[in-house]
């Protein structure tokens, strides 16, 4: 077989899994074993990997599978737990009180909060977190979830203090050979990444900022009574003030201080002018736009979380009560990222299993305490003590914990198919006919059939990374190195092929079927991937388009060069 057809048939889990969940509209728990049966057949019989290598990379799958569960474990935990206590009913009377307008809460909880909550841990915890809050505030399930996934953009890439950029990129890259080349030129490997850095704080600035008025057209449009983008738009001067007080800390935090701290410090800082901007009346919409009642919802819109409107402890709690488990989750997953000798210390605390079955140099590791699900179980223990003073702590645990394990259950169904599927794919590339992985042949293609205009897919395969893989960080490491390839044969600028891959990649997180699946198992939707993901296509499509334009612009317009160009 040539190359084409090997990129073809790299494409086609992701063309199967598309056709299953968005075109025939099947449930995940459908979808994605037949799509894992097709990856191993493929991997065995096209790809010529052995059995045990097939087998050992299920097994990996699997072992992350736990560690995702155990993160979505944590966020409905801490969530139920403050249901029980009553401090939810503080939070959503607190967001009420802000602004009752469900684009305005829109705005704070996903965009704002979402944002730090990214940069501080990423993977996926910003939507397993938004998503339940925004239930408990009484948005419907389906929208929570849209909300949640339109988050994973903008801040993804320099999120969990900047993961992708400085392990993804780093790793996906031969930083020793580049930097020799470098080095012969007068330069190194960390200015190079940071101009890396530069271009995509930039990029992402520039199509971020519209991405909080398009997250509210799309909740007006999808989920307004009337069914209109335009009730989105009446909202587009305090939209833009929202993304313009992410987007400009969060460049010029990438920019000046390298990048770890983007979409904290972004988000950080969006959230106090956001909410002192809106108690303050500063681009507020002239009317208050609402859902309809809630009787009217279509049962597809429905998540079996429900939070119920009764006082239970509320008296006793105060505002910042009520926020302290999620101020505390915040200062925990900042302090484990930052501090390198408590980062070592929750991570030494694991369970691993290297070369699974012997020699594949398949490994996997769950690290309870430093992942985000450890932290969060941490805060809701925190929450019952401080809540339930005087009372009986260990109930609303006890509610919390039937009613987390239940949903976590369906979710676990889902992605022990998925998870396992990705794994897959990644490690093909170990075979017995030393074929390029499947993600590196899938990439070829597009190299081959768009030719100098290259820099417009280029955002594209770090999408489409990301949709198999789930993470903007795996996506970097398969293919930094490609797109830093293609760009040299091309005489093209390097480290904006590189940037464009990692803005790429942080827009196909919205389409990552495990994310999807993660966030809607917090709410308790499972069954509805496909229709989120007819909705999410639509952000990812902008967010692709437009660094794709700005790509060609910066490359051919421009002539923007590195250092390894002279």
């Amino acid at each position: 077989m040539n190359d084409w057809t090997y990129g073809l048939l790299a494409l086609l889990p992701i063309a199967i899994s598309a056709v299953l969940l968005i075109g025939l509209q099947w449930p995940a728990k459908r979808a994605m074993p037949v799509t894992l049966g097709v990856t191993a057949l493929l991997a065995l019989y096209v790809w010529d990997m052995t059995g045990n290598r097939v087998t050992a990379s299920i097994i990996q799958g699997l072992l992350i599978t736990v560690s995702v569960l155990w993160i979505v474990f944590g966020a409905i935990f801490l969530l139920n737990t403050l249901k029980h206590t009553g401090a939810i009913q503080i939070i959503r009377q607190g967001f009420t009180e802000v602004s009752p307008d469900r684009r305005i809460q829109a705005i704070i909880v996903a965009w704002c909060f979402g944002t730090f909550i990214e940069g501080a841990s990423g993977f996926g915890t910003p939507a397993a977190i938004a998503a339940p809050l925004l239930v408990a505030v009484g948005f419907p399930a389906l929208a929570a979830v849209l909300m949640g996934m339109m988050i994973q953009s903008t801040p993804v890439s320099f999120g969990a203090i900047g993961t992708p950029v400085v392990i993804g990129v780093t790793n996906g890259l031969d930083s020793n050979y580049i930097g020799t080349q470098l080095a012969e030129k007068g330069s190194s490997w960390e200015q190079f990444l940071q101009l890396i850095t530069n271009e995509v704080a930039i990029t992402h600035a520039i199509i971020g900022t519209l991405m909080p008025l398009l997250m509210v057209v799309m909740l007006t449009r999808f989920f307004g009574e009337n069914k209109r983008w335009r009730e989105g738009l009446e909202i587009a001067p305090f939209a833009l003030f929202a993304g313009v007080a992410f987007t400009v800390p969060y460049a010029l935090t990438g920019i000046f201080l390298g990048p770890e701290f983007p979409s904290l410090l972004g988000g950080l800082i969006s959230m106090v002018i956001v909410v002192s901007g809106a108690k303050r009346g500063w681009f507020m919409p002239k009317t208050i736009w609402k859902f309809a009642p809630k009787s009217s919802w279509p049962n597809t819109w429905l998540g079996s979380l429900v939070v119920e409107q009764k006082a239970v402890l509320t008296s006793r709690i105060s505002p910042l009560s009520a926020w302290m488990p999620y101020i505390l989750v915040s200062v925990m997953l900042v302090c484990s990222r930052v501090f390198t000798e408590l980062k070592s210390l929750l991570i030494s605390i694991n369970f691993s299993w290297t070369d699974i079955l012997g020699q594949t140099g398949i490994s996997a590791t769950i690290s309870p305490l430093y992942l985000p699900g450890g932290l969060l179980i941490v805060a809701a223990l925190f929450a019952a003590l401080f809540h339930c003073r005087g009372t009986d702590c260990f109930a609303p645990l006890k509610h919390a914990g039937k009613d987390s394990l239940k949903t976590v259950v369906g979710a676990g169904f889902v992605l022990v198919f998925t998870i396992p599927m990705v794994r897959i794919f990644i490690n093909s590339g170990v075979n017995l006919s030393d074929i390029p992985s499947m993600p590196m042949a899938g990439a070829d293609l597009f190299a081959n059939i768009f030719g100098a205009a290259f820099p417009l897919v280029s955002p594209l395969i770090g999408a489409l990374g990301a949709f198999i893989a789930g993470s903007n960080t795996v996506s970097n490491m398969m293919f930094s190195q490609f797109q830093f390839e293609a760009a040299n044969t091309l005489g093209i600028s390097s480290a904006m092929m590189v940037s464009m891959q990692a803005v790429g990649a942080a827009a196909g997180n919205m389409v990552a079927i495990h994310n999807v699946v993660a966030a809607s198992a917090t709410v308790g939707l499972l069954g509805q991937e496909g229709a989120i993901l007819r909705k999410t296509i639509i952000p990812t499509t902008y967010y692709v388009v437009a660094a794709g334009i700005i790509a060609m612009i910066a490359v051919y317009g421009f002539n923007l060069s590195d250092p390894l160009l002279g």
